[in-house]
């Protein structure tokens, strides 16, 4: 994060250039966005209440970038992000999810982005910690009490403690027995060679057995329909939280077990209180909700049908995006500060459809561009992992070299954007159904291709003996492209 302090909304734009093409105007806005997340951080505490966050909203055709500059964005911030479709919800009373499931999804995506920090944090001891406990499965010491195991039975637990008892009568409680020096330092010498091996891979595929701890789940429905889902996942963890956890033995090698205790160690070492407080603090402060499809729910409806609820969604989001405070199964989280991106197409809508209420909590608007020839000829080679390079890289598995020249790249930004134009504007997605449509052929052969064939150029001459008799037949192109 102190890095990102330094960055200019300029240099935010810089880097949104790398993964998107075109749409200067809603870079700009998500950059200033940004920026000013930075800038409420270092004021006063007293005023950082007082600074809400200006939601926006995108207006454009599907694939010209709206859901990648937004993700693009929390990835860039280190920050909690969630991505919803806006027609997934209902209004309160309606069978469905209502919008308050947005929040609690939005703090488990904050969950286990702040748990998998505080993981890579201890990771380095817990993975010592679980060599060591290998160690102990192969090289058990006799002279060291075994304590029982959680879970163990009531039985067990008497017959230890009975047993603790006649050694403290006889005077040979297992603190005070005398060790062997010599037996010390043989059983030392064994272990550091067991350890070499451990750590030259040698014995991954020896097997050892071990209590794993497994806890009992409550497979039971509380409840079910009008919006209880949240409850009943809340109901039946903590009915989990109660149940008592039970060890179990396992026999695997020790490449599955070092995983197992890994892990063991790993959930030991973080502690979990820290991770809801900071997840919680950053599902509040640096949290984003992407609302897809925010079209589909404007206007008023007919009274019936499955879109009557439409309008009834937008009134309960208003106090969501407006800053309410939502109960979750780890506590209560405060929606003031956290960042609503609205995006759709509008093309049988308009923003003034929205009710006013809505159209006030989302002041900036930006209207991204339809994407033209030149765009799609950009986002063939300019983004970091382009499309072209992903499909290079797939078929170099098979050891087949692909070569995409210059006039061949022109000839398929220019399929993409007629077929655009033709039919269905889908955006940068059509470029996906072109590249697929025109590598089919060779992604199915690759494998069983012979040496001198190996290396395949794409060129006009290329994509006009793949794509062509497609794009003559209209019914046809419809139907594939």
């Amino acid at each position: 994060m102190n890095d990102l302090d330094h960055l200019t909304p300029a240099q935010i734009v810089s880097e949104l250039d790398k993964y998107i093409v075109g749409q200067n105007a809603a870079k700009k806005a998500v950059a200033i966005a940004i920026r000013n997340r930075i800038r409420r951080r270092k004021l006063p505490p007293e005023i950082q209440e007082e600074i809400y966050p200006k939601n926006i909203l995108m207006i454009g055709p599907t694939g010209c970038g709206k859901t990648e500059i937004a993700r693009r964005m929390s990835r860039l911030l280190n920050a909690p992000f969630l991505k919803v479709e806006a027609t997934k919800y209902t209004e309160v009373g309606y069978v469905g999810r209502d919008v308050e499931s947005m929040v609690r999804d939005l703090l488990n995506t904050a969950i286990s982005l702040v748990k998998k920090e505080y993981r890579e944090k201890v990771e380095v001891d817990a993975k010592n910690a679980a060599e060591e406990r290998l160690l102990d499965l192969l090289l058990p010491s006799s002279s060291h009490h075994k304590e029982p195991a959680a879970g163990s039975n009531f039985s067990d637990l008497v017959a230890n403690i009975s047993n603790i008892g006649a050694r403290i009568q006889t005077g040979m409680n297992v603190e005070e027995k005398q060790k062997d020096p010599e037996e010390e330092s043989r059983h030392a010498r064994a272990r550091e060679l067991m350890k070499q091996k451990l750590a030259d891979g040698s014995m991954e595929d020896r097997e050892v057995e071990f209590d794993v701890q497994a806890q009992a789940s409550p497979m039971v429905q509380v409840l079910s329909g009008h919006n209880m889902e949240e409850i009943d996942m809340q109901v039946q963890n903590m009915l989990g939280d109660f149940l008592p956890k039970k060890n179990r033995k396992r026999k695997l090698p020790i490449s599955e077990a070092r995983k197992i205790l890994l892990n063991e160690e790993i959930e030991r070492l973080v502690d979990q209180d820290r991770v809801i407080v900071e997840a919680i603090r950053r599902t509040e402060q640096t949290g984003i909700i992407f609302i897809d499809e925010m079209d589909k729910i404007c206007g008023k409806s007919a009274g019936s049908g499955p879109d009557v609820s439409r309008e009834g969604v937008q009134r309960d989001l208003l106090p969501i995006v407006e800053g309410a405070t939502i109960t979750t199964r780890h506590g209560p989280v405060k929606t003031d500060h956290v960042l609503f991106i609205a995006a759709g197409a509008f093309h049988q809508s308009r923003p003034s459809d929205l009710i006013p209420e809505i159209q006030g909590r989302f002041p900036i608007r930006v209207e991204l561009e339809k994407l033209t020839e030149k765009d799609f000829r950009q986002i063939l080679v300019g983004p970091r992992n382009s499309l072209t390079e992903q499909a290079r890289q797939l078929l170099a598995t098979e050891q087949v070299e692909v070569v995409f020249m210059e006039d061949g790249l022109d000839e398929l930004a220019q399929f993409a954007h007629r077929v655009n134009e033709e039919t269905e504007n889908i955006g940068a997605r059509r470029l996906h159904t072109i590249l697929d449509r025109l590598l089919e052929d060779l992604s199915f052969r690759a494998p069983d291709l012979a040496a001198d064939q190996r290396r395949v150029v794409i060129d006009r001459a290329f994509v006009l003996e793949r794509l062509k008799p497609v794009m003559e037949d209209r019914d046809l192109s419809r139907y594939i492209l």
